[in-house]
């Protein structure tokens, strides 16, 4: 038994509805999934000074050597900061256009201060040493009172983000 001619347009229309609208969920879903393949496996801060940051080969070319890091620094004529020290993991391809966002509140005031950092992360992950340095870090005994450190992309929503206690504490 086949159906009449009359039928066949509506029947079409209808799985082009259904198509269209599978494929609107999936480009839905696959931006979600986009950050759920995105993970900070560790985030931790430390002062360095610029001889730890520096390798031997840069002592000797006077460029600088990232291996297989890569460092950050908000200021480009000094390497002594305080450093976030974060591990990515991407278990999806690579992933462009994104930014690292440092919001970070100082003994001095509780006014906190932004940072931001354009990176992108490679399929498998990376180690990231991401600086505030120079006059954007008060000193080596400083340490920070609360810190958010984000992932955000290209749209500026965040794909990943982690932060210290004090941070989100209810007051």
């Amino acid at each position: 038994m086949s159906l009449p001619d009359s039928a066949l347009p509506l029947r079409t229309v209808s799985g082009w509805r259904r198509l269209c609208a599978l494929l609107g969920l999936q480009l839905l879903l696959g931006a979600t999934a986009w950050g759920a393949d995105l993970s900070f496996v560790r985030v931790w801060t430390r002062w360095q000074d610029t001889d730890s940051v520096e390798r031997i080969s840069e002592f000797f070319t006077g460029r600088e050597n990232m291996g297989e890091r890569v460092i950050l620094h908000s200021r480009a004529d000094s390497r002594d900061g305080l450093y976030f020290i974060v591990r990515v993991k991407n278990r999806g391809p690579l992933v462009t256009g994104t930014k690292f966002v440092i919001s970070v509140i100082l003994p001095l005031g509780p006014d906190p201060r932004v940072f931001t950092f354009p990176a992108d992360v490679p399929a498998g992950g990376k180690v990231y040493q991401i600086g505030l340095t120079g006059t954007d870090w008060p000193g080596k005994n400083i340490p920070p009172v609360a810190w958010k450190f984000e992932l955000v992309g290209p749209d500026g929503r965040p794909l990943v983000a982690q932060e210290s206690f004090l941070w989100s504490k209810p007051e």
